[in-house]
Parts: C-alpha cells; sequence; structure tokens
C-alpha cells in the first residue's frame, strides 16, 4: 500500500509488526524489552569486570570487551524503535533514519565479525605457536585490530546506503522486518538495483563470507596442531580454551546464515517468520554472548559477583 508522508531525501516507510497487530500492542515488547535489557545488563557487566580484574588484561578479553562494545551499540540501533513500533504503534521511520539504521547493522555486524576473526587468531597463535603469542599480540596490536574492524565495516558497507539514496519509491514501502535492513529496502526500489545487488552481495563474501573462511582455517590448523598432542586428557584441555569462541562464533554466524536463507528463498513464508528471525540475528549475539564467556571464565564469574555484591551495600 502506498504511503504519501516523505522527507526531502525520500520517502517514509513501514516497519513490520507481528500480523494482526498493526496497532500500538505492548505484550509483543515484553520478551523483546526483557532481551535487550538482559543484553545490556550482560555485555556492561562484562566490559566492568574486564576493566577491573588484571587477570583479565589479555588479548582475548580485550576482544570480548570489543564484542560486548559492539553489541551494545547494535542492539541500541535497533531494539528501541522496534518497542516504539509495538508500544506506540509508530511503524512509519524516515528515509534517513532508515538509510542510518540500515548502515549501522550492517557496518557493526562486519566489525564483529572482523573481531571473531582476531579472536580466532588469538587462539591459533596461542596454541600453536605459544612463545610468540606475547609479542605478537600485544596491547597495541589489538587496539589496533579493534580500529581496523570498526573502519573495515565502515568503509565496506558506507556504499550501500549512498547506492540506495538516489532510487526512486513508487510502490509499497511496507518492509518485511521491524527495522531497516539493505535488501529489505532495495527490494522497494522501483528502479534498477543491479549495483546495490551486485556491491551488496560482494561486501557480504569479502567481508562476513572471508571471515568465515578463514576462522574455519583456524580451527583445522588448531585441531591439527590438537591431534599431535599424545594425551587425551591434554588435548582436551588444550581444545577446551576454544569452546566458548566456537560457541560465539556459531551464535553469530548461524542466525546470519538463516536470515540470508529467508531472505533468498523464503518470499512464500509467513511475515512472521521474517519479523522472528530479523529479530533473532540483532538479539541473540547480544544476548548470548557475555553469558557464554561468563559460564566459562571464573574470573569473569567471581568479578561479576564482586561488583553485585559491592552494589548491594
Amino acid at each position: 500500500m502506498p504511503f504519501s508522508n516523505s522527507s526531502e531525501l525520500g520517502p517514509s516507510f513501514i516497519l513490520a509488526s507481528l500480523p494482526g497487530l498493526e496497532g500500538a500492542q505492548s505484550w509483543p515488547a515484553v520478551p523483546l524489552c526483557s532481551a535487550y535489557v538482559l543484553a545490556v545488563l550482560a555485555n556492561v557487566a562484562v566490559l566492568l569486570a574486564v576493566r577491573a580484574e588484571p587477570g583479565l588484561h589479555a588479548p582475548m578479553y580485550f576482544f570480548l570487551c570489543m564484542l560486548a562494545a559492539i553489541d551494545l551499540a547494535l542492539a541500541t540501533a535497533t531494539v528501541p524503535r522496534v518497542l516504539c513500533l509495538y508500544w506506540l504503534g509508530s511503524r512509519e521511520i524516515g528515509f534517513a533514519a532508515c538509510l542510518l539504521q540500515m548502515f549501522l547493522i550492517h557496518a557493526l555486524s562486519a566489525a564483529e565479525s572482523t573481531v571473531l576473526l582476531a579472536m580466532a587468531a588469538d587462539r591459533y597463535v596461542a596454541i600453536c605457536h605459544p612463545l610468540r603469542h606475547a609479542a605478537v599480540l600485544t596491547g597495541g596490536a589489538t587496539a589496533k585490530i579493534g580500529l581496523l574492524a570498526l573502519a573495515r565495516g565502515v568503509l565496506f558497507f558506507l556504499p550501500l546506503p549512498l547506492l540506495l539514496l538516489p532510487l526512486p519509491f513508487c510502490g509499497s514501502r511496507a518492509l518485511s522486518h521491524s527495522f531497516c535492513l539493505h535488501q529489505d529496502v532495495m527490494n522497494l526500489a522501483c528502479a534498477n538495483t543491479t549495483p546495490s545487488v551486485v556491491y551488496g552481495l560482494t561486501a557480504i563474501l569479502l567481508v562476513m563470507g572471508l571471515d568465515a573462511v578463514l576462522i574455519c582455517l583456524s580451527y583445522l590448523l588448531i585441531l591439527k596442531a590438537v591431534l599431535r598432542l599424545e594425551a587425551w586428557r591434554e588435548r582436551l584441555k588444550v581444545f577446551s580454551t576454544c569452546i566458548a569462541h566456537i560457541c560465539v562464533v556459531l551464535a553469530f554466524y548461524v542466525p546470519l546464515i538463516g536470515l540470508s536463507v529467508v531472505h533468498r528463498f523464503g518470499k512464500d513464508l509467513a511475515p512472521l517468520v521474517h519479523i522472528i528471525m530479523g529479530n533473532i540475528y540483532i538479539l541473540v549475539p547480544a544476548v548470548l554472548n557475555p553469558i557464554i564467556y561468563g559460564v566459562r571464565t571464573k574470573q569473569i564469574q567471581r568479578r561479576i559477583l564482586s561488583l553485585i555484591h559491592l552494589t548491594d551495600r
């Protein structure tokens, strides 16, 4: 259905709501708000724990702090606007706001993928070349990797909104998600979108696709090194240091792949599937990452408990 309200830059878009709940409804926002609050509290707790615990001042946990900061930014760029949709029935989003949200989602996701690759490299060096670990992954190198991750996301995905900016949107402006994604917005344009399609696919392959391949390669090399150890107990002890990172990688890439599959092959699926997959993609990593490392790292557990007890006093 067409909508006439628009800004100077372009038309406004209509965010997807749960089918049959297009008005203001509070109950769908309860689990979403609960997950968002949990994500914020858990990630902030990890940041405070790593900052306060000298034993956690190591590259792996600095990378974990970067993941926490990215997850906080990504969730905050999307969830509050979705909550306005359900609490206030505010489904319309301006063209500029939509493009900004779209850019933040893709750029921050690219930065998170880069940090996950850096964490895999950290595990590879720590296991396969332990004597060189302290010299290779210094504090300065870790900070540079964090800046590189952010710059990589910005440089690769800044062209996406710029390519959409001049396109006309003359038909339906109803999105299939509760927030703005590139492919979702692009499909509403009534013009040739080939440059946007080609660049979007190329950026995804060169960032998330390449990172996934390199992460798999690093773990193949780690597995090869672990299998050289004679004792099974020693093998399990060494490989157990990678379990948390493997779970975090799965928490990021499985929703990403699921969302991509829904976009590519799910045109006949119910609208509810698109909405749920989009929310899973945004919130699952933000909720699970700090929980995974909190469960696996006793130092984080102790520091968080001490911070809780301190605030109770």
